[in-house]
């Protein structure tokens, strides 16, 4: 097949492409125009991709909001939290499942896929009951454990296969040397993890971060313990919706997600990868 008939056949494929991204990034891009355009040009009957004024107002008022600081604090510490407990929990898991022999270890792996097929709502009701029943409503731990419950099936199945693919003679190598099963361990394999943790880190992140419907339903009295989603719910009253400090409020909810992502990129596509080969 020469060159020129190549470039022809993927012609169609790299227009598929550049329309994916176009709808994919189109809401995203609508989303930050709108936050710097001045409040007559949202409400206008003629909508303008590209705003002829751009203003601030809508940042200034989103960050001067009440609770702007208390709920950031409230996500940072859920999302962090909830991350760090699935992975600790979530390597141990992996490291059994990859390394060691014992009985019931596939129907394990098999319950952590149900885990991960099921959808993040259909346990809502149980878990109110649940906290309910042991005085843990309106308490930040409560969101921090759900959202480790929600992302640890993740963690561990990209895990367990990205470490199916460290060799375990390297540990052995280690042991000879002197080295525990833990030491060689933490010595050998764990740097060798590093992309599949960042990429089950940024997973989690993302999850905790962008998370509703626990927030708002296990977060009723205590206000001051709500996160940043429910928090942008404030911007709507009676008289309707200020879109602009809507917009503006969502654009720095992004903000953390997109940094980590930018960088992590290289790490969290070779994580994935590596966890679909063997996972």
């Amino acid at each position: 097949m020469t060159l020129p008939s190549r470039r022809v056949r993927r012609i169609p494929l790299n227009a598929a492409a550049v329309v994916t991204v176009v709808v994919c990034l189109f809401p995203v891009y609508w989303m930050v125009s709108t936050a710097f355009k001045p409040s007559r040009d949202i409400q206008s009957a003629e909508p303008r991709l590209v705003p002829y004024t751009w203003t601030l107002d809508h940042f200034r008022r989103a960050v001067q909001a009440d609770g702007f600081e208390l709920f950031w604090r409230n996500s940072i510490l859920v999302t962090l939290g909830a991350v760090l407990l699935s992975l600790v929990v979530a390597l141990g898991a992996s490291f059994a499942v990859a390394r060691l022999r014992w009985r019931g270890r596939r129907q394990f792996m098999l319950l952590v896929f149900v885990a991960q097929m099921a959808p993040w709502e259909s346990p809502i009701i149980p878990v109110y009951i649940i906290s309910r029943d042991t005085d843990m409503l309106d308490r930040l731990p409560t969101l921090t454990l759900v959202y480790f419950m929600i992302t640890l099936p993740f963690t561990i199945v990209v895990l367990r296969g990205f470490l199916a693919t460290i060799p375990p003679e390297l540990e052995e190598a280690a042991q000879v040397d002197g080295c525990t099963r833990t030491g060689a361990f933490v010595k050998v394999a764990l740097p060798l993890l590093a992309p599949g943790l960042m990429a089950t880190s940024l997973f989690g992140f993302i999850t905790a971060w962008n998370e509703f419907a626990y927030a708002n339903f296990l977060i009723i009295k205590q206000q001051d313990n709500r996160t940043l989603p429910v928090w942008l719910s404030s911007f709507q009253n009676t008289f309707g919706t200020d879109w602009g400090a809507t917009m503006a409020a969502s654009t720095l909810f992004a903000l953390p997600a997109l940094v980590i992502f930018l960088l992590l990129q290289r790490h969290v596509t070779s994580g994935f990868a590596a966890g679909a080969v063997k996972g």
